[in-house]
């Protein structure tokens, strides 16, 4: 048996960040600049059909090794058998959900009543078996919090994904250039996964091994399945109900609203789970972290999401284009949900490190419930109603998340409220001169690039003051960060041979 590295924790988390920052900036851009373009080539139909396919992508991480990666990650330690065991597990449970998955794409495009769908969802099943073949990799990985080589590997996944799709559309594919996207994404993804890990699984399998693991990854692969309904059931109801043009403004609208904010919380969470597994006794300092980097990614995500809200109508015109204009009230109640989610991003973390899977295990089914409700009854008013639905279900179920979250680190929910205080304060003042600016000052026959341009402006320039007078706690944050790194900086300096 082999015990888990014991590292400085704090200066693995901080490289990890690091290497994440970077990650996300670039992918941040390039993904960005891919939705555009495609949203350029490609109709809202289009958009659409592929839409009903993708909303099942989302569901290859859960299948494709049923949450045995995670236990890897959160084990004290770790034997051979162990390893191999979750890859050989791994890679049969892809490949049965590849075969699975061809053969329902007829009784998918039935559902839809969309024989296109049937090749697409064919096609996107692959993704099953390719993504298993290298989760056990990623575990190890993560385990050993070599986030230089995962954020590496996804940037060139990014960039070939990108590409793929891009030319695809280019070419007149239509739908398959967004699914081109996915199946390249896997393969690469793998591909680096297997060049950047120097473990290769042996022919072992050990029944006891897969026991012992699958007790802790039981809960954790239903949570996995709860809250992937609870991510994905409203695009499947208005692709079911409303048909593929109003999924694809719906779909565009969660593309642009919830996507990035996702693509920023849970690289965060990735970094910060097998650091809270390594200090899982000491609830006291995984509590003081929870507070400080959601403070941090508040100070991002919730200025953000409330700016989105204010320029969406400029936003749309300027950036995806009139034929998009559907998608606007969707972009701005969906900020709301955004502005919720990110803020309880590192909750599962939290509660899988301290051994409460049973916890957020039910706390996924109160959450699917909520949403279900939310979204059939939502259906009535079209895809405004169903986001609407969506954000009355969040507004009640992120705090409640976040309740559980600080009961299990045995602090008040208030430490949280009082630690977002200040950056809340900044946000709704840069959105009190922002809107104040909107009606009043900017001329109403002002460009609309013009008028997104220079309200953008004075929403940045009024809220990194406001943000450094109201939340200090911000600033020493990231001298502390400075700080640590220059020293880091210096000692490997001095240990250079003269």
């Amino acid at each position: 048996m082999t015990a888990a590295p014991a590292p400085d924790i704090r200066s693995r988390v901080l490289r990890g960040l690091v290497w994440k920052v970077i990650s996300q900036l670039f992918s941040q851009f390039w993904q960005t600049a891919v939705a555009i373009i495609l949203a350029r080539l490609l109709a809202p139909e289009d958009y659409g059909l592929a839409a009903m396919v993708i909303v099942f992508a989302a569901i290859v991480p859960v299948f494709s090794d049923l949450a045995l990666g995670a236990a890897l990650v959160q084990r004290k330690t770790l034997s051979e058998a162990d390893r191999s065991t979750v890859f050989w597990a791994s890679t049969g449970i892809g490949a049965t959900f590849t075969l699975l998955g061809v053969a329902l794409s007829w009784p998918v495009a039935a559902f839809y009543d969309q024989p296109q769908v049937q090749p697409l969802f064919a096609a996107l099943s692959l993704t099953f078996v390719v993504s298993a073949l290298g989760t056990t990799q990623k575990a190890l990985l993560v385990r050993d919090m070599n986030f230089k080589s995962l954020e590496l590997r996804l940037m060139a996944g990014a960039l070939a994904a990108g590409a793929a799709g891009i030319t695809l559309a280019a070419l007149g594919y239509g739908p398959w250039a967004i699914i081109g996207q996915q199946v390249v994404s896997a393969v690469a993804s793998t591909f680096f996964l297997w060049h950047f890990s120097r473990w290769r699984p042996r022919f072992t399998f050990s029944v006891g091994s897969l026991r012992q693991l699958a007790g802790f990854s039981a809960n954790i692969f239903g949570t996995r399945v709860f809250f992937y309904f609870n991510r994905n059931l409203d695009n499947l109801l208005v692709g079911r109900v409303l048909g593929a043009g109003s999924l694809g403004a719906y779909a565009l609208a969660y593309n642009v609203m919830l996507a990035p904010l996702n693509r920023l919380g849970w690289p965060i969470a990735e970094v910060l789970f097998p650091a809270f597994s390594k200090m899982q006794d000491e609830p006291e300092r995984m509590a003081s972290a929870w507070v400080r980097i959601n403070r941090l990614v508040g100070t991002l995500t919730i200025p953000a999401t409330l700016g989105l809200a204010v320029v969406a109508p400029e936003f749309v015109t300027v950036v995806l284009g009139s034929k998009w204009r559907d998608a606007e009230p969707v972009i701005r109640i969906l900020a709301w949900v955004g502005l919720l989610q990110s803020l309880g991003t590192l909750n599962s973390g939290i509660l899988m490190a301290r051994g409460r899977a049973g916890t957020l295990f039910r706390f996924s089914v109160v959450a699917f419930v909520a949403s279900v409700l939310g979204f059939t009854v939502g259906l009535e008013w079209g895809i405004v109603g169903v986001a609407a639905g969506y954000a009355l279900a969040s507004t009640f179920l992120e705090p409640f998340y976040a309740w559980v979250t600080a009961r299990a680190l045995g602090v008040s929910v208030l430490s949280l409220a009082r630690g977002l205080r200040g950056v809340v304060e900044a946000a709704l003042a840069m959105v009190a001169c922002v809107l104040a600016a909107k009606q009043f000052v900017l001329p109403a026959d002002l460009a609309a690039a013009w008028r997104l341009i220079l309200m953008i402006l004075l929403g940045v320039s009024v809220y990194l003051p406001l943000c450094a007078w109201r939340a200090p706690e911000v600033l020493d944050e990231i001298r502390s960060v400075r700080r640590e790194r220059a020293a880091r900086a210096s000692t490997l300096a001095g240990a250079q041979p003269g």
